[in-house]
């Protein structure tokens, strides 16, 4: 439940901003405030912090923004690459080289166009430096191939093993489901990659002349949240399902977790995809949606701020309009508490936690917004 402070009167009758003023919100363990740092954001896609806790926020439209850790200062990054901002495509996800502070490198992932200049685009993924608020000595590391004429299922999130691989997550592009199934392709997969876009010796399908050998796992159909277990060092992943059967998976090498074969969603409008929600050889989710709720971003949290919150999944929703708060013990999940359910009124497209172990979201929408959660005072 929703309660606004005292202060949000105050700051009216003081002719303040009310931007800055924070909501309290009950949940079952915290309330917890919301406090707006940034607006006028186009729809803000991802989002990571630097050494010094201010922070990269990426807009789909094709803006990577540098701001400050107040949410005060806000500089546009020139110089990044032309990106197809058409429907889900856009500019997407951002992060830093586990060894920024030696090398300086940033990742951003993007929906490219075809660099021979015919139809189709892909996820991409560049790497480069921003110095004096200009982007610098970009180079592409990966390029979902094939190119394929379509606006939807980019994926796609870049996160960092603790060895050091990079994985990016990776769409099935709509209207080409079945090409996950198949390993001549990157539709529908989760690749490793290392971060000047080598490929691992120990990856599963190096020695598969039919496959490709930046593939790590296969069987995904849009795959927009993805973090590392904190403990074991495992990647996990949030990916949409169609009408029902967004899904929660720990992909492993090698494995295939189904799509669209067996899937515990529907077709829009009602029908049933592939065979059912079992087959021999595919992976089941380690936890699903029914019905939808639209995931996107996700991380773990590890903070000291929302201490009965540690260990747990926190799961943004689109269409849901909340963050789901998976209660984690021993590997299991014994719990879901719905955050915010019924009491804001945008999609959350991203979560994570700062250095400073508040929790920052964006919310996406043509004003989205730059929020920071906190304990309540």
């Amino acid at each position: 439940m929703k309660t606004r402070k005292l202060t949000l009167l105050l700051a009216v009758s003081l002719g303040l901003t009310t931007s800055a003023v924070a909501e309290q919100y009950s949940t079952e363990r915290h309330t917890v405030e919301m406090t707006t740092l940034t607006e006028n954001l186009s729809h803000p896609w991802g989002m990571t912090f630097l050494p010094d806790g201010s922070m990269l926020v990426t807009e789909r439209s094709g803006t990577l923004n540098h701001i400050s850790a107040d949410g005060s200062e806000r500089t546009k990054i020139s110089g990044t690459p032309s990106v197809v901002a058409k429907s889900q495509g856009g500019l997407l996800d951002v992060n830093i080289d586990p060894d920024y502070k030696q090398n300086g490198w940033v990742y951003i992932s993007y929906s490219e166009p075809n660099q021979e200049g015919g139809d189709g685009n892909s996820t991409a993924v560049m790497r480069g430096k921003i110095d004096d608020g200009e982007w610098t000595d970009g180079e592409v590391v990966f390029r979902q191939a094939p190119k394929y004429e379509s606006n939807a299922h980019f994926g796609s999130r870049l996160v960092f093993s603790p060895e050091g691989h990079l994985f990016i997550t990776l769409g099935d592009r709509y209207s080409r489901m079945e090409d996950a199934q198949t390993l001549d392709n990157h539709h529908g997969k989760i690749v490793r990659i290392w971060p000047d876009g080598s490929i691992p010796e120990d990856n599963p399908f190096v020695n598969d002349d039919e496959a490709l050998d930046e593939i790590w796992s296969y069987g995904h159909r849009n795959v927009q949240g993805a973090d590392i277990h904190p403990d074991t060092g495992e990647l996990w992943a949030i990916e949409h399902g169609p009408q029902g059967g967004d899904e929660v998976n720990i992909p492993e090498a090698g494995k295939n977790y189904g799509w669209p074969t067996i899937t515990y969603g529907e077709d829009y409008g009602g029908g049933e995809i592939g065979i059912g929600t079992h087959k021999e050889g595919m992976e089941q989710p380690f936890y699903y949606w029914l019905p939808s709720i639209a995931t996107a971003g996700v991380t773990f949290y590890t903070g000291d701020k929302f201490t009965q919150w540690q260990g747990d999944l926190l799961v943004t929703a689109l269409k849901g309009q909340q963050i789901s708060r998976l209660d984690l013990e021993d590997g299991r999940m014994i719990h879901e508490e719905h955050l915010f359910k019924g009491d804001i009124d945008f999609r959350i497209r991203d979560v994570e936690q700062g250095p400073d172990g508040y929790l920052y979201i964006l919310s996406d929408q043509d004003n989205g917004r730059l929020i920071k959660l906190s304990p309540a005072k």
